[in-house]
């Protein structure tokens, strides 16, 4: 007999208490994407934040949107620090913490893979969104998924303070998923190194199958991408989920899509999903990238140069002009 697996505990606004950062100092470390609605949104829920951040327009801009800033190394002085860097970046940061304090990162990666441990507690608040939207979900009311979980509690109060973020950030209004870092890290690694791989490997598969029926690109890339309908499609999964959007397709849409769901079960993507996700969990993926970030990443260019080449970009630029939002407002430049 199988037994269900276990529910994930799930956080939610009612969860976070409401003193817990009483008396307490916040800093964030980092002003771009992340940082920036970070610091944004825990000054509008009514805490006073520093922004720590190199001496560069980040720095500036935070300034003149009214915070206090400072370099990094002073964030060391504050009780709470959130680091809004890239994961890289954490080990090499110059700051010191001491046994009270709390240490929140966005990312699991740096605490899954023994890159940083500093002392005191160690918590990641890992919003499922995009930096500026972090923002614009908070100033629309709605807020967003998060992934939240422990890594070190040497206060008793490590969930607390890190609830009391959460929340002001806007991540527990939609629920936040306790997940602990390493979870984090291997979920979100592999959907950037098993999915997506698999994604576009089908994709391919799929334009030259009906590219070898003759026809249009621009039609087939309009299918799968320029009209919008895929991406409405995923927001009906999100926002009702698989049942009740399939009432949406017609009839023969259903049929076509139900009937035909095992045509590929013979592929078995398992070894290989299962042999690259153990490349990560192990490890060997984070030694691969600081020996890429140590050399200043040739590899990554070289791929960048392969597969997203200044042809390819062209390309999609000349497509996009003659298709989609850009054919729209008139910017259309006809071959």
């Amino acid at each position: 007999m199988r037994h269900p697996r276990p529910m994930a505990t799930i956080y939610y606004e009612s969860d976070a208490p409401t003193n817990a950062l009483d008396g307490q100092s916040v800093a964030v470390v980092g002003y771009g994407n992340q940082g920036r609605s970070w610091a944004l949104n825990l000054r509008d829920s009514g805490i006073a934040v520093r922004v720590c951040a190199r001496a560069d327009e980040s720095r500036e801009r935070a300034g003149s949107e009214g915070f206090e800033v400072g370099e990094i190394e002073t964030a060391s002085q504050a009780d709470v620090v959130c680091l809004l860097v890239p994961d890289d970046v954490i080990p090499a940061l110059p700051l010191t913490r001491k046994p009270g304090n709390l240490t929140i990162v966005a990312s699991g990666y740096a605490l899954a893979f023994d890159r940083f441990a500093p002392p005191g507690d160690l918590a990641m608040i890992a919003p499922r969104m995009l930096g500026p939207e972090v923002r614009l979900c908070y100033e629309e009311g709605v807020g967003f998924i998060t992934a939240l979980g422990i890594h070190r509690d040497t206060t008793g109060q490590a969930l607390a303070r890190t609830l009391s973020i959460a929340n002001a950030l806007g991540g527990l209004r939609q629920g936040a998923i306790e997940l602990t870092p390493e979870q984090e890290a291997l979920l979100d690694l592999a959907v950037e190194q098993v999915l997506s791989p698999a994604l576009t490997h089908v994709n391919g598969a799929f334009v030259s199958t009906l590219a070898a029926e003759g026809i249009p690109m621009e039609a087939i890339l309009t299918e799968l991408m320029l009209s919008g309908e895929v991406e409405r499609n995923y927001r009906l999964l999100r926002e009702v989920g698989f049942v009740a959007q399939l009432e949406f397709h017609s009839p023969a849409s259903q049929y076509g899509q139900l009937s035909r769901r095992g045509s590929f079960a013979e592929l078995d993507f398992l070894p290989k999903m299962k042999e690259l996700v153990d490349h990560i969990r192990s490890g060997r993926f984070a030694d691969e990238w600081d020996a890429e970030s140590a050399a200043g990443y040739p590899e990554l260019q070289r791929l960048k140069d392969e597969h997203a080449g200044p042809g390819i970009r062209d390309f999609e630029s000349a497509v996009r002009s003659r298709l989609g939002p850009k054919a729209l407002r008139g910017d259309r430049n006809d071959p």
